[in-house]
């Protein structure tokens, strides 16, 4: 873990002599997950692909949500503090030397879609629920990706007079930006263009795959949900973790959102999906137990936030999501089976 900042600082001296001026360091996850999920990894440093290949491209603009950033030409020193960050740049070959520490049970060092990747390297961590912009700074990053990190312009203007930062696009809410435009900006960032368009189209084939495989997913509802504190939680449309299940053809209630208990009928569709919450606990409640879907087998738990599947999801990344995908697949088909019966 790291030490992060948790008051107003007037002036920090960092190693590389950046003086910091005062403010509060506001980059956090905010509401948008509620429980958790997303995440990090990885240290190190790298200029070749995963093919051995060099990183090309000259010095290049990226828009974002705050302006517009220029990249060096082969950036070597890479920062991730997006909570999913490290996958992305993972996926594209290169090794960052510093990443956002994840805030959930979830043991992200383990993660297994990952270890390939990660090659025993250990990370040198920038933060958890807050950015600690002395670490940031001393590793002398020559490039920050934090396309999500739900930095507000505060945050950016502190990160980018450590290194130049490529904050979220300004075309999507906060931790909204789909999983494919990720992986394109951050190909964009690296100089590797090309490797990014391949993964978004072996992934994407991944998923046509299955949708090929399950003509009987298109046009299900499936209610994407966890519990706490026998309240529950409908994911909305612009969640990352929903996203799995409508690229497979599964449509989202109308209402998504806080669900009370007086409305737990929302939660009655062709699938219910549990993720990040303790299946004992469900079994127990007798109100859900009630529901079509809990009665007739069209309920899928994956258990709590600790879970590889939950993990895998919280990072919704190129590497994550066909691992995820091999775990989901099987155990929708059965749920619409039985909607089907």
């Amino acid at each position: 873990m790291t030490t992060t900042i948790e008051r107003p600082w007037t002036e920090l001296e960092v190693p590389s002599g950046l003086l910091i001026p005062e403010i509060e360091n506001d980059l956090t996850r905010r509401g948008f997950l509620i429980g958790g999920a997303a995440a990090l990894l990885l240290a190190g440093c790298g200029k070749q692909d995963g093919n051995g290949d060099e990183a090309s491209g000259g010095k290049r603009a990226i828009e974002h949500k705050f302006g517009s950033t220029e990249v060096p030409e082969n950036p070597e020193r890479v920062v991730a503090v997006g909570y999913n960050e490290a996958d992305f740049v993972l996926a594209l070959g290169v090794m960052p030397v510093g990443v956002r520490d994840f805030i959930g049970p979830f043991e992200e060092d383990a993660r297994p879609w990952a270890q390939e990747e990660f090659d025993g390297a250990e990370p040198k961590l920038v933060g958890g629920e807050e950015v600690n912009f002395e670490a940031v700074a001393a590793l002398e990053p020559d490039l920050i990706l934090g396309i999500y990190s739900f930095m507000d312009q505060d945050g950016y203007d502190l990160l980018s007079r450590i290194a130049p930062t490529v904050a979220q696009p300004a075309e999507y809410e906060d931790g909204g930006t789909p999983w494919q435009e990720q992986t394109r900006i951050t190909g964009r960032a690296l100089g590797r263009e090309e490797r990014a368009d391949k993964l978004v189209a072996d992934v994407e084939a991944r998923f046509a795959e299955a949708r090929g495989q399950h003509p009987e997913f298109e046009g299900r509802t499936a209610a994407v949900t966890f519990a706490t504190e026998g309240e529950f939680f409908l994911l909305t449309p612009e969640d990352l973790r929903t996203r799995l299940f409508t690229s497979l053809g599964f449509e989202l209630p109308d209402k998504t959102g806080p669900i009370s208990r007086e409305r737990i009928d929302l939660l009655d569709q062709d699938v219910l999906v549990f993720v990040g919450t303790d299946r004992e606990a469900l079994e127990a409640d007798e109100l859900l137990q009630s529901l079509d879907a809990v009665r007739e087998g069209r309920v899928i738990y994956f258990g709590d936030f600790s879970t590889d599947f939950a993990g895998a999801l919280g990072y919704s990344s190129p590497l994550s999501l066909p691992f995820a995908l091999d775990l989901t697949v099987p155990r929708l088909a059965a749920a619409v089976e039985g909607a089907e019966g």
